[in-house]
């Protein structure tokens, strides 16, 4: 897009407390802190949100300050496609790459999906996530969520087996996929991949560190294990072909909704398994990754309801089914 007007761009760090805290292998948060990108045509406004992480070295102040360094390429016309060389993935590109998107569908009066000429997203069944804690605390947790068909279990390491059989008796309906955020090591990790296929854990996330995951080539895996850390957009791809059989896309690592449609038709070329996931954030941030989640094996787009209270308008929840949203949200 090539607004025929001058865009002005503003940038704000928003913090959402969390419904208690939220816990995994490297600590414990009570809020979510975003960063809300909006650009201005003069006449219609769009919005994205992005989550700084700080495991890529991101914090909300740079972020911040990375969005605020685009004003004047903005002010002199650049495009979403132009956005995609003029910054790099992360954080500070999603927040401005979806404003664009949604701008762009609002200046035209037409929904984002007609814009990228694809079908209209349908509701999905979204994950729920089960923080880390002990046994106990995560069996009273899963308790609470058992209704809910797919429920995301964070790991941390030593303990796990028990982790896992608490989560498992407190709902032995759900369908169950674990997330170890890299807290595993080689010397566990076969053992902790059977503990999960005998509990009937469908799917394993990010098991061992980035970087230090050569050994999933080489072991016969008895879950599908899907990558995390060790993706970020389409360049990262190719070497994980031997490793993981799934990998989860997230708009935060992705630089935006451009790169991450892009990366998942590339993905499935590929033969990986999708999943579509997500940073704890608001409604706002959720939106067009709606669009990703479309045809992904796994969705986990439970952000806002992690949250104490969303933004309003947000998405709407009933129970885990999360539905596309309304155009006064995004897009």
């Amino acid at each position: 897009m090539t607004s025929e007007r001058p865009i002005t761009l503003a940038a704000t760090i928003e913090r959402w407390p969390i419904a208690g805290s939220f816990t995994i292998s490297r600590g414990a948060k009570t809020e979510a802190v975003v960063v809300v990108a909006t650009l201005s045509d003069g006449t219609h406004t769009g919005r994205g949100e992005c989550v700084p992480y700080p495991r890529y070295g991101e914090t909300p102040d740079a972020t911040l300050a990375a969005i605020e360094a685009m004003r004047a390429a903005f002010a002199a016309g650049l495009s979403r496609d132009a956005l995609q060389s003029a910054m790099p993935p992360g954080a500070a590109r999603n927040a401005l790459d979806c404003a664009l998107c949604d701008l762009e569908a609002k200046s035209g009066h037409r929904r984002i999906w007609d814009v990228l000429d694809r079908a209209p997203p349908n509701a999905c069944t979204t994950a729920y996530t089960i923080s880390l804690g002990t046994p106990e605390a995560m069996a009273d947790a899963t308790a609470k969520a058992a209704h809910r068909a797919l429920l995301k279990i964070k790991l941390g390491g030593e303990g796990d087996a028990e982790r896992i059989a608490a989560v498992r008796k407190a709902a032995p309906q759900s369908e169950l996929i674990v997330d170890a955020n890299e807290a595993w090591t080689p010397a566990n990790l076969e053992r902790y991949l059977t503990i999960c296929a005998d509990a009937g854990v469908t799917m394993v996330e990010q098991p061992l560190p980035a970087g230090h995951d050569d050994v999933l080539a080489r072991i016969k895996r008895p879950v599908a294990v899907c990558a995390d850390e060790s993706v970020h957009d389409r360049a990262s791809l190719r070497g994980l072909r031997e490793r993981y059989d799934a990998i989860n896309i997230k708009l935060d690592k992705t630089g935006g909704l451009t790169e991450a449609l892009a990366m998942a038709g590339e993905a499935r070329t590929l033969g990986f398994g999708i999943m579509v996931g997500c940073m704890v954030a608001t409604s706002l941030a959720m939106a067009p990754a709606m669009l990703v989640a479309q045809g992904a094996r796994i969705v986990d787009l439970d952000g806002p309801l992690l949250l104490a209270k969303d933004r309003a308008p947000g998405l709407r929840y009933e129970g885990s089914l999360v539905h596309p949203p309304e155009k006064e949200l995004w897009g």
